[in-house]
């Protein structure tokens, strides 16, 4: 009989849902059985039609999970979005009780948590005799050879304690890097390659003249179109989670909007001369698997994606600004020295790396928290 498994998304961002895609391709061809999904999302939250399309035989739910607060849809306001959540702890409760309900409903042998943070608090409540296990690059930050950017004390906590939340009670963490680096076992933090799709690897690499742009939030759309008005020579094609009718809209010669596609997506990204990205790291790791290198300009207030942007320059995926500076990337260009093959190399070891990781977690006996004094003990 197949073991079955449970997957519970994060669903800000696309990161988060196209591992979990690859996730999924990885653990079939392994035996497993994806038994349901649990996606979460704020109030107004619709699931992408990628990842509906990508689980569409198999029962996909939404609950309410915590949510960022942006400033003109572009920045984030970690203030408001401490307060706002907070207010919101009862409709939490209700999400942590709908989950309780999934899990016992389909009775799979592995939870597997793309970093949404009320897992953490479900594991402390419910308590479920199943291992979990947490997938997710932010993992990383626990590992002591990780440079943080300087300065940023607050953010740095923040970050590190909502980590820990996604992660309580888990049997494993892995924790998608860039680079190799030895495992941290007093954190049981295993670092393993980044997760990319059969569809990466499957993409015919080109050499087009056009950047492809891909945007988190839809508050930087004026920013591009701006930088566009002074350089209108060059072509870009941007995509983003502005709503609109038609698959493709010219808003001027040679600046082209794109309703969200992943397969269009992945396969301009191989045809593009480099893309300019608000630093998630799925798209970076994607642009690098297809030699294509990579402009991350993070979203304000993301310090998340702060230390993505750091961390991928150091790996040699590109260069990193505050601004939509587009003129400075593309000057930038003829000085870039691909560092691909060691990436590709890296990541083409994903598959066995987490297989291994899986299997051991799945054959050790769960071990939640079962007291307030284990979870202080834990740093959590």
């Amino acid at each position: 009989m197949k073991k079955k498994v449970l997957f519970i998304v994060q669903g800000f961002g696309r990161g988060h849902m196209t591992q979990a895609i690859s996730m999924r391709q990885l653990l079939e061809k392994e035996g497993y059985e994806i038994c349901a999904v649990l996606i979460g999302g704020g109030d107004q939250a619709t699931i992408p039609a990628f990842f509906k399309a990508a689980f569409a035989d198999i029962p996909v739910t939404q609950f309410i999970s915590p949510e960022f607060i942006t400033r003109n849809n572009r920045s984030i306001q970690i203030g408001k979005t401490i307060w706002y959540n907070f207010r919101r702890l009862r409709k939490y409760k209700k999400s942590i009780d709908e989950i309780d309900v999934e899990v016992k409903k389909y009775r799979p042998d592995l939870l597997l948590n793309f970093y949404d943070p009320l897992v953490g608090l479900y594991m402390r409540s419910k308590r479920p005799a199943i291992p979990l296990v947490c997938i997710a690059h932010q993992y990383l930050g626990e590992h002591p050879s990780f440079r943080f950017p300087e300065g940023h004390v607050l953010d740095r906590m923040a970050l590190t304690k909502y980590s820990r939340l996604t992660c309580s009670g888990a049997t494993l963490v892995l924790a998608l890097s860039f680079y190799p680096l030895r495992d941290f076992d007093r954190k049981k933090l295993r670092v393993v390659p980044p997760l990319l799709r059969d569809a990466v690897h499957k993409q015919k690499i080109q050499d087009k003249s056009f950047y492809l742009v891909y945007l988190a939030v839809r508050g930087y759309r004026d920013d591009i179109i701006k930088w566009h008005r002074k350089n209108p020579e060059t072509v870009l094609h941007v995509f983003s989670d502005q709503p609109q009718d038609e698959a493709c809209l010219e808003i001027r010669p040679n600046l082209f909007f794109h309703k969200l596609s992943e397969t269009k997506f992945l396969e301009m990204m191989a045809s593009c001369k480099g893309l300019i990205t608000t630093a998630g790291f799925e798209s970076v790791c994607e642009a690098m698997y297809l030699n294509k290198p990579v402009f991350m300009i993070p979203v304000e207030g993301h310090y998340e994606q702060l230390c993505n942007s750091r961390d991928g320059f150091r790996a040699g995926a590109g260069i990193y600004d505050s601004k939509y500076n587009i003129d400075r990337f593309i000057a930038w260009l003829p000085t870039h020295v691909s560092r691909s093959p060691e990436f590709i190399e890296w990541a083409d070891k994903s598959g066995s790396i987490i297989s291994i990781a899986i299997r051991e977690a799945m054959a050790t006996r769960a071990n939640p928290f079962h007291s307030l004094t284990e979870w202080v003990a834990s740093g959590a």
